[in-house]
């Protein structure tokens, strides 16, 4: 037994979150992670969310989780200059961060045998590259703050440096990306992963996309969900309401036959019409009731509903006690959450070790023989412009975003992706239509099924009946990898096990990526990323601290995909080892647990329990969303623009910026604690200075002086930006039916190309029925109008022929 990445030396040259979970992931995955610091060590060693004491000599907690299994080497330059060299030379993928002493072009022509991934906020060689962000400027750009809350106070971020952590996800795919791609060719590769992007992919959901095809943008929508998350007897419990049966079932387990009554509140827009009255009866049931009697009763309905995790009460909750989420940090003992995947077939999984001091492996690497990089074996240019992933196959049975994106991006980068649902029940996203259902063509006016199914080809095959089970199994003879995202009874009745699946191909590899789990108490239990938002504690840190948490609503979609999407990439890299398929296993919730997983180490390391500020964070002061002169298209007055001052030296940028203000003149400012001590003095003048001036202006006159900021934009607004339009982020083309619409590619750019991520738009229903069929299964023209015949396969939706073609 072995860890997929086993023999990979990857080397770290990031500080920092995004750098070290990037690493991390890889590390987890088998690979040797050389962490390269300066003579003072990673800002991260000395940092605590809560302000704790990190005694001299030791690490932070969030530093020891981040830098589990990893070494760490020390370089002083110039005099280190070998040092580095050495194992820069002998790397396959190297890692750097923003600001950082490294070029990544530099290291790109200096060492062609590794993969070279760059993380900076905008994008290298961005017209922007000099201007600095933070997590919460990257959040305002990306446009979902201006999504969630009320328009009583200021859109907010989410809290706990969401877009760090993703995009540090998104730069492992991009390596093991580009790493598969360089085992064929024998040259490495540039990795430029931007965290706008990141943004953009995870906190919204193709908003451009959808403006683009219905020609005016979305609506503002900074409402609250409705049910939301509810204060009972002993916490917090919310539900994510999605259909209309999800809706009556909601009324009859909150006591509430009257609403049942009345069809107008099925829709979504009638009930935030009526938020205040809805909400009040809501409270007032939930408050009558424990969390628990409250989930049970929400369980027997089938009415998707969740604990409101946080970072003391999420590591007893009885699903992750039985599926062993979290463990005891190898070094210091507090909790950690475990890998979000499980591997099988001979995949070992890699302990985690404890986190190196500083420099304490220094002796090793100066003593080593020099090591030649896996890549430097192959044949220079043998496979020159192919891209990542041609020559795999994908049989996607997903719906939904979370396992879609996980085929979106595999036919990025080469992959041929069949996206298979039925006639019967088309991907549910397909409901989310600009038409009025029953119109011609409606179902394929989704631009929220457009964005994740872009790249694809799409079959419709009944599994209800046997004909098309026996057709999806002849399928799997002709594929590498079927992916799921199912809750797992589904695929179970279906007939389609590991054991079936690998009974037709012996080396498939079988991806099932439920949102908790095959195993366990919350197995059948209904979640959507907001039910996983809420359990992880994700939205524990979103909001205002005297109002309930706020849903993030939507991030763990992408995010839980992007996991997926890792785990699939060490699987294929073991079969490439060993020739063996496997059945993996990546859930939702386990990913949002990582993601999440500074609040549950500061509190079982240091008793200090996270909890959300608003638009306040311990990484940035002042940091706030204040309100502007201009408006948005709707006339309202509800512009605004986010500064966030990360650092002592982007303070003095602020106060010059602003003519050196008498108030900032306190010498207690000029550190952070200070700031944070002092925020609502600061939020006071920041937000006089800022109603003022247009968004724009504000934002013109700091960016140039270096500070943090950004205008909060509406969705469909980062098609405006330049940093966007430089790398070509959106991209144009053309779909039968909705015509020309924009795309976005993927965050992570290889240099290598693609030239275009998105070279065909999603696919009609059914629309390759055919040629699949015929090319891959051999059958014919009559034998394929026999199936359509009889509801097996078909182009339209038929809600009425659930029951043809059983037999």
């Amino acid at each position: 037994m072995s860890a997929p990445l086993e023999g990979v030396r990857v080397v770290d040259l990031t500080e920092g979150i995004a750098g070290a979970y990037a690493t991390k992931l890889l590390a987890d995955g088998g690979a040797e992670v050389v962490k390269v610091e300066r003579p003072g060590g990673d800002w991260l060693r000395g940092w605590s969310a809560s302000g704790a004491t990190i005694a001299a000599g030791d690490d932070g907690a969030l530093f020891q989780f981040l830098a589990s299994s990893k070494t760490s080497v020390v370089v002083s330059l110039p005099g280190d200059a070998d040092l580095l060299d050495s194992l820069l030379s002998s790397a396959d993928i190297v890692v750097v961060g923003p600001g950082g002493a490294h070029d990544p072009h530099a290291l790109r022509r200096d060492h062609p045998h590794a993969v070279v991934v760059s993380i900076t906020p905008w994008g290298l060689d961005s017209p922007w590259a000099d201007r600095p962000a933070t997590d919460a400027v990257l959040q305002a750009l990306a446009g979902a703050p201006m999504t969630r809350g009320s328009r009583a106070r200021p859109p907010v971020a989410q809290g706990g440096q969401l877009v760090e952590w993703t995009s540090g996800m998104i730069a492992a795919i991009g390596a093991l990306t580009a790493r598969w791609r360089a085992l064929s060719t024998g040259d490495g590769d540039l990795v430029d992963v931007s965290q706008l992007e990141a943004a953009i992919l995870t906190t919204t959901m193709y908003s451009v996309t959808w403006a683009s095809i219905a020609g005016t943008p979305m609506r503002p929508n900074r409402s609250r969900n409705l049910p939301a998350i509810h204060r009972t007897k002993d916490g917090y419990v919310g539900f994510m309401v999605v259909t209309g049966q999800q809706w009556l079932d909601f009324c009859a387990l909150a006591e509430q036959p009257d609403w049942m009554d009345d069809e107008s509140l099925i829709r979504f827009h009638v009930r935030a019409s009526r938020s205040a009255e809805l909400t009040a009866a809501i409270d007032a049931w939930a408050a009558r009731h424990t969390t628990e009697e409250i989930l049970d009763l929400a369980d027997a309905l089938r009415v998707p509903a969740s604990p409101v995790g946080r970072g003391d009460t999420v590591v007893g909750f009885d699903h992750f006690v039985e599926r062993h989420g979290f463990l005891a940090n190898p070094r210091r003992g507090f909790t950690q959450p475990d890998v979000s995947y499980t591997l099988s077939a001979g995949a070992a999984r890699r302990p985690f070790t404890q986190a190196p001091r500083l420099g304490e492996h220094n002796d090793r690497y100066r003593s080593a023989k020099p090591r030649l990089p896996e890549v430097s074996a192959v044949p220079r240019g043998q496979a020159a412009g192919r891209l990542p992933f041609e020559g795999l196959r994908v049989l996607d049975f997903t719906m939904n975003w979370a396992g879609p994106i996980v085929g979106n991006v595999l036919a990025m980068f080469g992959a041929d992706v069949i996206h298979v649902e039925s006639i019967q029940r088309p991907d549910a996203l397909r409901f989310n239509t600009l038409r009025q259902i029953g119109e011609p063509g409606w179902w394929e006016w989704a631009p929220q099924y457009i964005g994740p199914n872009a790249g694809k080809r799409d079959l419709t095959v009944n599994m209800g009946s046997e004909r098309g089970r026996e057709l999806a199994l002849r399928l799997v003879a002709h594929a590498d990898v079927v992916i799921e995202n199912y809750s797992p009874r589904v695929m179970d009745g279906w007939g389609m096990t590991y054991d079936k699946l690998r009974g037709v191909k012996d080396d498939i590899i079988y991806v099932r990526a439920p949102a908790y789990g095959l195993t366990g108490p919350w197995r059948d239990r209904g979640g959507y990323a907001q039910t996983m938002e809420m359990a992880s504690g994700l939205a524990w840190m979103t909001g205002w601290p005297d109002e309930p948490p706020e849903i993030p609503n939507g991030p763990m979609d992408p995010t839980a995909g992007g996991h997926t999407l890792l785990a699939l990439l060490l699987a294929l890299e073991h079969r490439r080892r060993t020739g063996l398929g496997m059945h993996l296993e990546s859930s939702m919730i386990f990913s949002a647990l990582n993601i999440a997983a500074e609040q549950v180490i500061e509190y079982s390391a240091y008793g200090a329990l996270l909890s959300r500020e608003g638009n306040r964070s311990p990484y940035a002061a002042p940091q706030g969303a204040y309100r502007t002169s201009d408006r948005p298209p709707t006339g309202d007055l509800d512009r605004w623009m986010m500064i966030s001052v990360a650092t002592d030296g982007q303070w003095e940028a602020l106060k010059g910026a602003l003519g050196c203000p008498t108030w900032a003149d306190d010498p207690a400012l000029d550190t952070r604690e200070g700031r944070r001590a002092a925020h609502d003095l600061l939020d006071n003048h920041l937000a006089t200075w800022a109603a003022a001036r247009t968004s724009d202006e504000a934002v013109a006159t700091l960016a140039v002086a270096g500070v943090p900021a950004a205008p909060v934009l509406l969705q469909h607004e980062p098609a405006r930006l330049e940093p966007l339009l430089a790398r070509k982020f959106y991209e144009s083309v053309e779909r039968p039916i909705t015509g020309g619409h924009l795309l976005q590619a993927y965050p992570a750019r290889l240099a290598s190309g693609p030239a275009m991520y998105n070279r065909t738009s999603a696919p009609l229903l059914g629309q390759h029925n055919t040629e699949i069929l015929r090319d891959l299964l051999g059958l014919t023209d009559e034998q394929i109008k026999t199936l359509e015949a009889d509801g097996v396969i078909g182009t339209e939706p038929d809600a009425g022929g659930r029951n043809r073609g059983m037999q």
